[in-house]
């Protein structure tokens, strides 16, 4: 198919929003906050329409080669992997290293978002060629079923790391001082990455969907609104029979829930600007310019995050922890608070303010067709 546009766009506003929710203050509007158990925020949106995204761009990238393994695409499937786990605990290193603590590698935390993702796109990535898609679903419901069975006989919901086995697992293998500390569980532990492989796999199989030959704009809009709604119906069913939507623990009605926002949003970005005759073959070709010129203001600074999703998102948590370690962040706050004095209006400017840095930078790599990928 043609490229759309509104996957990268979806995929620029969701790295936009993944740096907004990052890097408010104390006090934060309950929207920017993730859920502290069962529930569901805004903010518990962000990291599963990512990785829904990423499903996707994983089937765009390997259907250039028709799924057929090799060497070379083991390699780089490998390296991928590889380099996104390490990006990610450097990161974690990073923030240690500006806190005073860069030799203490006892307390080196061994996961987070980028190792969750690098963990999500080797495993889909190798499944991708090397079993056949029509396999998919069975591979993806095979995974939800165990994962159901993991929390209901290890006492998954429980909010005590003690009797939960996603803690006890994660503290058995890595050791605590090694693990996230502001809840019983890992939020990006091992055994949750189960789900999250799912979830990643069933983007891919949107993509594949409103992939067939010959379709049209109005039909991928349908395929990608009626799945958006099936798995959202799903998703709250599961909830209803003791399932509860919990980021925290990826529960299995969270994949499906968030999948089906995710595939619904993308619908409605497809019929919004795919379907108004703006598609392109791709928003990185040598009339960029020209492309860039059409779109509206929030279109190019959407494109912008979304051709270069990983560079600023990493950009944006390396700046996250210099203003936090060296008093910039409290500088800024300082300055804002002259001017707005509600704690949380104040706390949403500096979010929005943070977004701003990253977007001009996006915005300028766009323009000069600087676009950095593993």
């Amino acid at each position: 198919m043609n490229r759309l546009k509104s996957l990268d766009v979806m995929r620029g506003l969701t790295v936009a929003l993944m740096i907004l929710v990052n890097n408010g203050g104390e006090h934060n509007y309950s929207f920017l906050e993730h859920s502290k158990w069962n529930g569901l925020t805004p903010c518990d949106l962000v990291f599963p329409f990512f990785l829904f995204m990423m499903g996707m761009s994983t089937f765009l990238s390997l259907k250039k080669t028709e799924f057929k393994p090799s060497a070379a695409i083991y390699r780089k499937i490998a390296k991928r992997t590889v380099l996104l786990f390490l990006i990610g605990l450097g990161i974690n290193w990073f923030d240690m290293i500006c806190n005073g603590g860069g030799l203490d590698f006892a307390h080196l935390r061994i996961w987070a978002v980028l190792q969750r993702i690098a963990l999500c796109y080797g495993v889909v990535a190798m499944l991708a060629i090397t079993l056949n898609h029509r396999y998919f679903i069975h591979t993806i419901i095979g995974l939800i079923v165990i994962y159901m069975g993991i929390l209901v006989f290890g006492n998954g919901y429980a909010y005590d790391a003690s009797i939960n086995i996603l803690a006890q697992v994660d503290r058995s293998v890595f050791g605590i001082d090694h693990l996230y500390h502001r809840s019983p569980v890992d939020p990006e532990g091992l055994l949750s990455t189960i789900p999250a492989i799912a979830h990643t796999m069933i983007g891919f199989l949107c993509c594949k969907y409103i992939s067939i030959a010959g379709q049209t704009v109005e039909s991928k809009i349908k395929v990608l609104k009626v799945a958006g709604l099936v798995m959202v119906a799903l998703g709250f069913g599961l909830s209803l029979i003791g399932f509860g939507i919990n980021k925290r623990i990826w529960s299995p009605s969270y994949v499906f829930v968030t999948c089906g926002f995710a595939s619904w949003i993308l619908g409605i970005l497809v019929q919004f600007i795919d379907g108004r005759g703006a598609a392109t073959d791709s928003a990185a070709t040598d009339d960029s310019q020209k492309k860039l010129q059409k779109d509206n203001i929030l279109t190019r600074g959407l494109l912008a995050f979304g051709m270069n999703p990983l560079f600023l998102y990493v950009m944006s948590e390396a700046l996250a922890i210099l203003f936090g370690s060296f008093g910039i962040k409290a500088d800024i706050f300082a300055g804002i608070h002259i001017l707005i004095t509600d704690d949380y209006v104040a706390s949403l400017t500096y979010a929005l303010f943070f977004v701003a840095i990253h977007a001009v930078m996006g915005v300028w790599m766009y323009h000069k067709k600087i676009f950095i990928k593993l």
